[in-house]
């Protein structure tokens, strides 16, 4: 499989994050944990079920961050999927939560229902036909049949595609499909999550700055440490990049590179996924720490603040 593997954003308070993301999309909470550079701070991941990659939209909420600028050299907008019939459902709940939205548009043949989470980040909601087929995480609130299938792929706003382009061809196997006006799209094979990626070529716009409501880093699959390793041989041989050393984020292992536009993209393997320290059943239950900051434990649970008491 190829596509992408979760994408990591920078979010403010981190009770209201929790929040939008378990109850008003309905998203399952997936694991909790910290940033291991930060332990300090949550690190959320949300996605489907099981943590599928291609699902899993991850957040580093730091509480009084100053809000991002959107611009080139980042990643613009991210879209989920959803069953096409469920949009009509989508536009009247996010009516009914006040969650600011833009009016249905086309792309690509597709609808889009652009939206923003309370830090500003730019979504949107994908209709796609079938997609009501696919297996649905219900939080009890939003119906299965409704729910969000995982992503549909992220918009890159970039001064120039070229280069960038050759790598999503050539090191992620990703093909280029169709372009509309600045914009031109790659898919990945097959139809399933995470397997689109357009580029918004953008010459002269002004460059993002990172802060709540931007998108962090994207992260591409792998499916273990050799393929991770055929592709950074690609980047170093093909392209004159140099990625990280592989680092170890124990639902999966990670290399990361900044690509020709900007934007910090990550290789993550598929394993071994996120049932390696807890159940499915109880996924996102306890916190979960890696091993090197277990002695650290009692601090760490001092300084965070307490979901369950907090959103009852």
């Amino acid at each position: 499989m190829s596509g992408l593997h979760h994408v990591t954003a920078i979010a403010g308070d981190p009770i209201r994050n929790f929040g939008f993301y378990t109850r008003d999309l309905g998203l399952r909470f997936v694991k909790k944990t910290v940033n291991f550079d930060d332990p300090g701070t949550y690190h959320f991941y949300y996605g489907d079920e099981t943590g599928r990659p291609g699902t899993i939209l991850t957040f580093f909420p730091w509480a009084g961050v100053s809000a991002g600028r959107r611009g080139v050299g980042e990643t613009h907008q991210t879209a989920f999927r959803v069953p096409q019939r469920s949009l009509g459902y989508w536009t009247q709940r996010f009516t009914e939560k006040g969650i600011a939205y833009e009016a249905l548009e086309k792309r690509f043949g597709e609808s889009v229902l652009p939206f923003t989470d309370p830090d500003g980040m730019a979504l949107a909601l994908v209709g796609i036909p079938g997609a009501e087929n696919e297996p649905g995480w219900s939080n009890g609130d939003v119906p299965a049949e409704h729910a969000i299938r995982g992503f549909h792929g992220v918009t890159l706003l970039l001064d120039s595609a070229a280069k960038t382009a050759a790598i999503l061809t050539d090191v992620f196997g990703f093909k280029e499909t169709g372009r509309e006006g600045s914009v031109i799209r790659f898919k990945a094979p097959g139809d399933a999550e995470g397997s689109v990626v357009d580029i918004y070529e953008a010459k002269g716009f002004l460059r993002g700055h990172q802060g709540g409501g931007s998108v962090h880093h994207i992260a591409f699959r792998a499916a273990d440490d050799a393929e991770q390793g055929q592709m950074a041989q690609k980047l170093v041989s093909n392209h004159g990049l140099h990625p990280t050393e592989q680092r170890d984020r124990n639902y999966f292992r990670s290399i990361y590179f900044r690509e020709p536009g900007g934007v910090l993209f990550e290789i993550a393997t598929d394993i071994p996924g996120f049932a390696v320290d807890e159940p499915v059943a109880t996924l996102g239950r306890d916190l979960k720490l890696p091993a090197f900051l277990e002695q650290h434990r009692k601090q760490i649970e001092g300084v965070l603040p307490n979901l369950q008491e907090t959103v009852s």
